[in-house]
């Protein structure tokens, strides 16, 4: 059983190509997402000139804290890409979860994400379908999540993930999108402000 929405089923609920120079595959221009502000539709930029400009063009951070970050977070967890992303978004059984600090999340986000802060996700795991017990919690109904941050060089997810699972959460429910938000503005792919 896949763990989200086939890809194939995203293509067919995704919008058809439209004359667009940049599409999200060569089928694919743009999907739509829930979100607590409506339905948001994300594509592409489509100047194909446009570039990433101040804290996202930066390359080089200073490690720690900003050091490269595994493929993999933690044994038994998926690590995925953009179109596994778009999948997820758009399957009602996924929780999206944006893990980074409120500073950055509300500088923008991936439209269709919950934000579940890095330092508190191992203390509401009641958010992801645990249920809360007098020891903590117990996971035997947990949600599927895709866990983000800032990129390849972000270590909030990774750290959310870890203690998502020291304290109970089952690694095969959670994905690790890697490329976070550095790699989907660097597509050129929607994002948005929260309102809150």
């Amino acid at each position: 059983m896949p763990r989200f929405v086939a890809l194939s089923a995203f293509l067919l609920s995704a919008t058809p190509v439209l004359a667009q120079d940049v599409n999200i595959t060569p089928n694919t221009a743009s999907f739509m997402v829930p979100t607590d502000a409506g339905l948001v539709e994300i594509s592409r930029v489509q100047d194909t000139e446009n570039t990433l400009s101040g804290e996202w063009a930066r390359t080089s951070r200073p490690c720690p804290n900003f050091c490269i970050q595994p493929i993999s977070p933690a044994e038994g967890v998926t690590t995925i890409g953009e179109l596994e992303m778009i999948a997820a978004l758009q399957d009602p059984e996924v929780i999206v979860s944006d893990s980074r600090v409120r500073a950055d999340y509300l500088g923008g986000t991936i439209p269709g994400a919950i934000h579940l802060p890095y330092t508190e996700v191992a203390d509401r795991l009641d958010v992801l379908g645990c249920d809360v017990d007098f020891d903590g919690f117990v996971c035997d109904n947990a949600a599927q999540v895709v866990l983000f941050c800032n990129g390849p060089w972000c270590g909030q997810s990774p750290t959310a993930i870890r203690r998502m699972i020291a304290a109970g959460f089952p690694a095969d429910h959670i994905s690790y999108y890697r490329g976070g938000m550095q790699v989907w503005r660097m597509l050129g792919l929607t994002v948005i402000e929260p309102m809150n």
